[in-house]
């Protein structure tokens, strides 16, 4: 399975979560949250066709000292820390701490500049859907479970287009669902290897989406 693009992933992940919520969770009211920058589009095709709200959660990647693409631990605004504890193990704990700092700073830049000081979506017992674009090592979704249990969801849900046997394993032992288009049992090493366009995206086409929604962080139509 390959996609064309994230909106192509995100209306195909919709139509699989609508079937999905229907069979599981019919009555439960549901927030979206998307990692960004690349589960934006994601997320924004997904509450827009299911006609929920959207807001985000906030990892950041602490890539290795000799490849920064290598993810050895992921962090949030708030602090939250999922580490490779063997990779860690093998590096200068002071240049981990200073990495921590910064990726905490840089994830509450983010939030500022993305959501200009909106309030969260209250989810206390309501049903979180995290979505992002998809899912290698599987640590910046952990550290974004970890963030998103300290504002006690009912139900948490994993929707991703595409993540290695192994990860969803792992997160489901984490969250109460996994809705993957695809669980790759030879996973191909990088997400962008599953999608025919697959770019960085900049800051204002994250602010563009979220400006799509309404006061109510509804999705319009």
């Amino acid at each position: 399975m390959r996609f064309n693009t994230r909106a192509h992933a995100g209306k195909l992940l919709a139509k699989t979560l609508a079937t999905f919520l229907t069979e599981k969770y019919p009555d439960m009211d549901a927030v979206i949250y998307a990692l960004p920058r690349g589960g934006v589009p994601l997320g924004f095709e997904v509450a827009l066709a299911l006609d929920m709200p959207l807001d985000l959660i906030i990892p950041r990647k602490i890539g290795h000292p000799f490849n920064p693409e290598y993810a050895i631990g992921a962090v949030t605004e708030s602090g939250e820390t999922i580490c490779n504890e063997a990779e860690l193990a093998q590096l200068d704990s002071d240049w981990f701490e200073q990495e921590t700092k910064k990726e905490m700073t840089e994830a509450k830049r983010r939030r500022e500049c993305y959501l200009s000081g909106r309030e969260p979506v209250a989810i206390k017992d309501k049903l979180a859907i995290l979505v992002d674009d998809g899912i290698a090592t599987g640590l910046t979704m952990r550290a974004a479970i970890c963030e998103l249990k300290n504002r006690h969801p009912d139900k948490i849900i994993v929707a991703i287009p595409v993540i290695p046997e192994d990860t969803a394993k792992l997160l489901n032992s984490e969250v109460d669902n996994v809705v993957a288009l695809l669980i790759d049992p030879q996973y191909q090493g990088s997400v962008g290897s599953y999608y025919k366009y697959f770019y960085q995206l900049a800051d204002e086409e994250v602010i563009r989406l979220l400006n799509q929604l309404d006061e109510n962080n509804k999705p319009t139509h």
